[in-house]
């Protein structure tokens, strides 16, 4: 058995969440690779220290000084290494480089990554294993997107050579030979890449939760985790929003069918959630998770006979594109085209699309509609349940949410549909309730 073991911010945002980490990883001999993010949050108040980085890299590249910054960030982790009774353990030497890079040439991927170098090099330290920088093992491409071929080629070599190890999560070397991140979140990937690379038989996220919720807990109440999920579901509902794990996070592990085991740091008795490519366990529930997104856009655009004539749909995806505007969803009938945006991406651009589909594919009318909402609704026990979308529909009509649009696959894995912003959290909840709360498990 080989596992490798990925720990949030939250997870080592102190001396005594590390030696929580310690125990969790000293009492399973499997967990020989283990991937750590930056110190989150302390307490409510607090600021992650990847933030704190963000700051100092703001001011540097303004030209101010950052000795303030620096010498707070550093206490951070000073507190850390005292608290673990680290003796003859020093970052100093570090922060050094950190200071005369940010005074010589400011990198903002370089000066963020560091939050993961530095807990890496302390985790390291504290267990008693090799430390290996994940600039040395991780590649991305001159399109700043993961180069997984040379990652996984490298990755694997130099894991061969090391039977236990930590590598930091988050960052990896560009194409121009300067550090390179991934989004937030993406010591999430780092663990996904450190799985695939090894041939790991389970991949453990480590948080401050006991696994997947069905809901978000801001928005409903004591929602209910879920045990079982697959790939799909949880791509589909990361997309959405759901923000447990990484969305680009199952890719390197999917093809392998390595399965993600997420767990509670602070309660390492929870089984957590397995996120695996296939199950035979019935799901608890019709519905495996809710989720959704603010701030759409609705292009409607109209043209009888549409549907005859060859290329339509081409020509008004063409005028996105043009602008450099990808589209989220696109349903359609006989005379009409809707295709959904994201707003923040369309509104200052609006006036050059719809130029563009007039020219380009000359309708009778476009219209434009913004304030959307858009709420996934997923579950692989939706392809054997009978009357899903009347529950769903019902369900939001008796809470006095109006649907504006939907759009379903056939796959039968999900339905999403389009709701006015305001509606957003009564129709979470609604939904919630008519799938969870209200029904018993099977």
């Amino acid at each position: 058995m080989k596992k490798v073991v990925k720990f949030g911010g939250s997870s080592l945002a102190s001396a005594e969440q590390f030696q929580k980490v310690g125990e969790i990883i000293r009492a399973d001999e499997s967990r020989v690779y283990v991937v750590p993010s930056a110190p989150g949050k302390r307490f409510s108040d607090d600021t992650k220290v990847t933030d704190m980085l963000l700051h100092a890299y703001d001011l540097a590249s303004q030209g101010k000084d950052v000795t303030e910054q620096l010498t707070a960030i550093k206490a951070r982790y000073t507190e850390i290494i005292e608290g673990l009774h680290l003796e003859n353990f020093s970052l100093d030497e570090d922060f050094a480089i950190i200071a005369e890079q940010l005074r010589t040439d400011p990198q903002k991927d370089y000066t963020a990554s560091r939050g993961e170098y530095l807990n890496g090099k302390i985790m390291a330290a504290y267990l008693g294993i090799e430390f290996i920088d994940a600039q040395d093992v991780i590649f991305f491409n001159e399109e700043g997107n993961l180069n997984p071929y040379k990652t996984e080629r490298v990755m694997s070599a130099r894991l061969a050579e090391a039977s236990r190890a930590v590598i930091p999560g988050f960052y990896g070397l560009g194409k121009d030979g300067n550090v390179k991140t991934f989004s937030r979140g993406g010591s999430d990937v780092t663990g996904s890449i450190v799985a695939q690379a090894c041939k790991a038989d389970i991949y453990e996220n480590w948080t401050d939760v006991s696994g997947f919720l069905v809901a978000d807990p801001r928005i409903v109440d004591d929602p209910i985790s879920i045990r079982y999920i697959t790939y799909r579901e949880l791509r589909e509902l990361s997309y959405m929003g759901a923000s447990v794990l990484h969305e680009e996070a199952i890719f390197p592990v999917r093809h392998c069918g390595i399965p993600i085991n997420i767990r509670n740091t602070n309660r390492p008795q929870d089984p957590g959630t397995w996120i695996v490519e296939t199950t035979g366990q019935k799901p608890d529930y019709v519905v495996t998770g809710i989720a959704g997104k603010k701030g759409f856009c609705t292009i409607l655009v109209t043209k009888a006979m549409m549907n005859s004539e060859v290329g339509f749909g081409r020509k008004v995806l063409q005028a996105l594109e043009d602008n450099n505007i990808s589209f989220e969803h696109m349903p359609s009938g006989i005379d009409t085209m809707t295709v959904i945006v994201h707003e923040d991406e369309f509104m200052n651009k609006e006036q050059q699309v719809i130029s563009a589909i007039h020219r380009l594919a000359k309708p009778d009318s476009v219209e434009i509609e913004c304030d959307y909402a858009l709420v996934a609704v997923v579950g692989r026990g939706m392809r054997s349940a009978s009357g899903t979308a009347a529950k769903l529909f019902s369900s939001l009509a008796n809470a006095g949410v109006n649907v504006r649009m939907i759009d379903q696959g056939s796959s039968e894995l999900n339905i999403i549909i389009g709701i006015k912003n305001d509606d957003f959290d009564k129709a979470i909840r609604a939904i919630y309730d008519g799938f969870v709360r209200n029904q018993p498990s099977k």
